[in-house]
């Protein structure tokens, strides 16, 4: 595996880690643990999408990253750290 492959890798296992954890019960979607993985490996996989210049991906990850940078800035916990 290269250094792209070893990027996408990890953000699709923290994304998958994510989801696993919140269906066995152990984060909620709300957890601040939960939008951060989901965060930093969206992040991680549309940068190994740029990389490899693989456009649905950069739009789908791209999106995700967006959508999980709005529920940290909407988180309270968050919100609570800021002030």
């Amino acid at each position: 595996m290269n250094t792209i492959d070893w990027i996408g890798f990890i953000g699709v296992s923290q994304i998958l880690l994510a989801y696993i954890l919140n269906v066995a019960g152990r984060i909620k979607k709300k957890d601040l643990s939960f939008i951060l993985l989901n965060l930093i490996g969206a992040s991680l996989a549309c940068l190994a999408s740029v990389l490899m210049n693989y456009i649905p991906f950069i739009i789908l990850e791209g999106v995700w990253a967006l959508v999980s940078l709005y529920s940290l800035l909407k988180s309270e916990k968050w919100q609570a750290k800021q002030i």
